[in-house]
């Protein structure tokens, strides 16, 4: 199983705004059987839904780049 959470940095760089990325995950899910398998049980694996788990990822993610982003900030006070 290949590291699904390259999939989903790679669809919020190409597209910038987590409604199109998230639609266009959806999408891919509909398309490709083992990738909603790998994404199920990626969500298994995290403690979350399927119906949320693109979603909570990329507000985990976001809270990590505002996190660089504020020690830099910090660093420079």
């Amino acid at each position: 199983m290949t590291d699904i959470t390259h999939l989903f940095n790679s669809l919020l760089e190409q597209y910038r705004s987590i409604d199109i990325a998230e639609a266009e995950f959806k999408k891919l899910l509909l398309d490709d059987d083992v990738l909603f398998e790998e994404y199920r049980e990626w969500c298994h694996a995290v403690g979350s839904s399927e119906k949320s788990g693109f979603l909570d990822y990329c507000d985990e993610y976001k809270m990590s780049q505002d996190s660089v982003w504020d020690s830099l900030k910090d660093f420079d006070e």
